[in-house]
């Protein structure tokens, strides 16, 4: 591919931005074109960054709901979202699909509609478990809704998988496992949905390795890299979640950013796994005839 042309991206339910920082670093030459976030605080969180040169200058659309879908040029590249955990989170009131929060819909139909090439998504492990409460919906009540989620991007136009990642396994010292959804759009699709292809060398080179280390955890001796821990972890975090904030913004909202945010570093190993996964299923088809 011409590795000089940017790669666009849309952004929605962007949080602190923890995917658009993976994806970077997978796609050097990914350039964000719009972001969609409601929360004020991750939305200030944003614009630190962006202010920092952390991410690159977009718009800031602040309700996904009321996005003006047809002034956004068809055929980027990437479309990601981390939707709403909350209907789906063990800690939540498992409203599931009946939940006011539940915006995976409104994704479906930016996706519709934008048809970008590649669709990456994010939600909590609870996703796996809970079911569809409602026949309102194009699968019936009782359908797991990453089971649905697939269907959808199916019924759109697309191939999708999944897996769970966790920050742990990126060196973390925290579980944090998430579902990533990697969705591709189909042969027949391609044509309207992308102009652009993307080589499986450029997404899983190198040895995967981390690249990146964390804080030493509360007790253990500090790495010489780090700086003298005299501020919280909160506000020296190394993955660029809330840099740029003020250190003295309140904790609750400092805690409930995190809380609702993707790390940059599972997202990345995330990406380069499942499109891997991707390019090798449908090489593998392609092979069989089908």
């Amino acid at each position: 591919m011409d590795t000089a042309k940017a790669i666009t991206h849309i952004s929605l339910c962007a949080g602190y931005g923890g995917i658009d920082i993976g994806l970077k670093r997978c796609l050097p030459t990914l350039r964000t074109i719009l972001v969609s976030e409601i929360e004020a605080y991750a939305v200030a969180n944003l614009v630190a960054k962006m202010e920092a040169g952390q991410l690159g200058p977009a718009p800031i659309w602040t309700d996904l709901k009321t996005l003006p879908l047809d002034c956004i040029p068809k055929g980027v590249s990437i479309l990601s979202g981390g939707f709403p955990c909350q209907p789906f989170s063990a800690s939540g009131k498992h409203e599931g699909d009946e939940d006011p929060r539940h915006l995976f819909p409104y994704i479906k139909n930016a996706i519709r509609i934008i048809q970008p090439g590649l669709v990456f998504l994010e939600n909590v492990e609870g996703i796996i478990s809970a079911k569809l409460k409602s026949d309102q919906w194009a699968d019936p009540a009782g359908t797991p809704v990453l089971l649905h989620v697939i269907r959808e991007l199916e019924r759109v136009g697309y191939h999708a998988t999944a897996g769970v990642f966790s920050a742990a396994e990126c060196g973390a010292p925290h579980q944090r496992k998430r579902v990533f959804i990697l969705a591709n759009a189909r042969r027949e699709h391609r044509e309207v949905s992308s102009r652009w292809e993307l080589s499986a060398e450029q997404i899983t080179g190198g040895n995967g390795e981390t690249r990146r280390a964390w804080p030493a955890r509360p007790g253990e001796p500090q790495h010489e890299w780090e700086e003298p821990r005299v501020i919280s972890e909160l506000d020296r975090a190394t993955d660029g979640t809330t840099s740029g904030l003020d250190a003295t913004a309140n904790r609750v909202d400092r805690l409930r950013l995190l809380g609702n945010g993707v790390v940059p570093d599972t997202c990345e190993v995330a990406f380069r796994t499942l499109y891997k996964e991707l390019v090798d299923g449908n090489n593998n088809s392609s092979g069989s005839g089908s």
